[in-house]
């Protein structure tokens, strides 16, 4: 029998001496912070031709509303996920959530297009310094065993429950009121979280004296920046364009660089050394890999009930909701599976059974019904992805060292982003190229690119449950 794979609690600084607030108060608050982070990241997609029409947004405005929030919160986080560590957890939550919640503000008040990609990008520094805080906090408050495993399923499925709400959250608050609620929204939620933080969760922290590794967080954070730029320029600009190569390369060469001075720096901001952690190097890249395909899911989905089945954007957000509940569901469900069969196991498992929903959903027709075309595959989809990320979570933060628990949740949260955004800017070429190479953009034309999406990423999620099976640790001990 594998044990359960355990998180090492941090040894933490107590900079308060306030009694610990109950589990299920810091659980709630840190699974609050995360939804409010992964909503944002598609929620306002419903709401995109309101915002053009309402501030006569410029076609490349518009694509930046989504990118200004994804390339600051894939940029920044590795940099939040250190700072909660040496400047304190609860401090990073705080300063994370009311950047977020003020940019909200400012976003759903804008009246100007510059101003209203000013506030994304904000929000999307926000969400980088909350984020990382958020699994580190739960992860430190709640005792080591199967306990713990459910407090990170439960993290779990309120980021892939945040995920999948976004489109029928943006579908309901844009029919209901208007665009402007998307981000609005955001901010009784986040003041009511803010309240709630400041007043239950105690202060902790395992800086040690230490200092931030400056040139290596001016490195990381650019690098990272810059690569997720060339990324989401892909789709307007293609692979082959200067505008998409240069900032790739660029961000290849800054990482490069950043690499060269975590190697020579005597309190590094990420240590090597981490990278020798099988559980950490091979949970990230399975994250990375399962997150390039399953990203894709709802955008894709969304998509197809739209444009080829005629659904609007509401009706696309309810035939969404089982696949929202399967997610939870595989989720919650992760830790009952974790003692009897083991973590490597169980995403192996999940990811499986994700596969074979994209395999399904890539048997798509023009003429689809929704129980077959949509429901059933959906399920299977977000079913598996719920089992794989709870074990791949756990594994990714069981063995690194207290004093580096805040990166290493940074890190895992990076390698989901980066994966997700890399995998949909892949997967938008794939689609476009297929439909676009009968010269129509027909119905039956789409269902093709987007059937060979799914087909795709059913062999990434192959693949990556092949990866897991070699590469995950038997037990989260193994550091091999």
């Amino acid at each position: 029998m594998t044990p359960m794979p355990s998180l090492r609690a941090p040894e933490e600084i107590p900079v308060s001496r306030r009694p610990a607030p109950p589990t299920w108060v810091v659980v709630a608050l840190a699974c609050a912070g995360q939804f409010l982070v992964v909503l944002d990241v598609s929620v306002v997609n419903v709401a995109l031709p309101s915002m053009r029409s309402d501030l006569g947004l410029s076609a490349p405005g518009l694509q930046w509303v989504v990118n200004a929030y994804t390339i600051a919160f894939a940029g920044f986080m590795l940099l939040g996920g250190r700072a909660g560590d040496l400047y304190g957890r609860k401090r990073m939550f705080l300063v994370g959530l009311a950047l977020f919640t003020l940019a909200s503000l400012a976003g759903g008040l804008a009246q100007e297009e510059w101003q209203l990609l000013a506030a994304r990008a904000v929000q999307g520094l926000g969400a980088a310094v909350l984020a990382p805080s958020t699994l580190t906090i739960l992860t430190s408050a709640v005792p080591e065993g199967p306990a713990r495993a459910r407090a990170i399923a439960t993290w779990t499925a309120v980021g892939g429950g945040g995920g999948a709400a976004g489109g029928l959250v943006g579908g309901l608050l844009v029919d209901g009121l208007n665009w402007r609620w998307v981000l609005l929204i955001n901010v009784p939620v986040g003041a009511v979280v803010l309240a709630g933080a400041l007043c239950r969760l105690a202060e902790s922290r395992v800086g040690g004296g230490r200092r931030l590794d400056l040139p290596g967080a001016v490195l990381v954070t650019s690098g990272l920046a810059v690569l997720a730029y060339g990324i989401v320029q892909t789709e307007a600009e293609g692979w082959g364009s200067a505008a998409t190569l240069v900032p790739l390369s660029g961000g290849a060469v800054l990482i490069g660089l950043f690499l060269l001075v975590e190697a020579r720096t005597k309190a590094p901001l990420m240590p090597l050394e981490l990278f020798r952690l099988r559980s950490v190097s091979s949970a990230n890249v399975a994250m990375f890999l399962c997150g390039s395909a399953m990203f894709c899911m709802w955008f894709f989905m969304t998509l197809y009930a739209q444009n080829v089945l005629g659904y609007t954007p509401l009706e696309a957000g309810l035939a969404l909701v089982p696949s929202s509940l399967a997610v939870i569901l595989g989720s919650k469900a992760a830790p009952r599976f974790l003692p009897a069969v083991g973590a490597r196991n169980v995403a192996v498992i999940g990811t499986l059974v994700a596969a074979a929903g994209f395999g399904w959903q890539s048997t798509m027709g023009a003429d689809g019904s929704y129980l077959t075309a949509i429901m059933f595959p959906g399920i299977l989809m977000m079913l598996g992805a719920g089992l794989a990320a709870t074990p791949l979570a756990a594994l990714a933060t069981s063995e690194a060292d207290a004093q580096d628990a805040g990166l290493v949740s940074g890190l895992i949260n990076t390698s989901r982003t980066m994966g997700g955004s890399l995998g949909l800017s892949v997967m938008a070429t794939i689609a476009a190229a297929r439909t676009g190479a009968g010269g129509e953009e027909s119905p039956a034309a789409l269902t093709e690119g987007y059937a060979l999406v799914f087909r795709t990423g059913c062999g990434v999620l192959l693949a990556g449950a092949a990866l897991m099976w070699v590469w995950l640790p038997r037990k989260a001990a193994d550091r091999g």
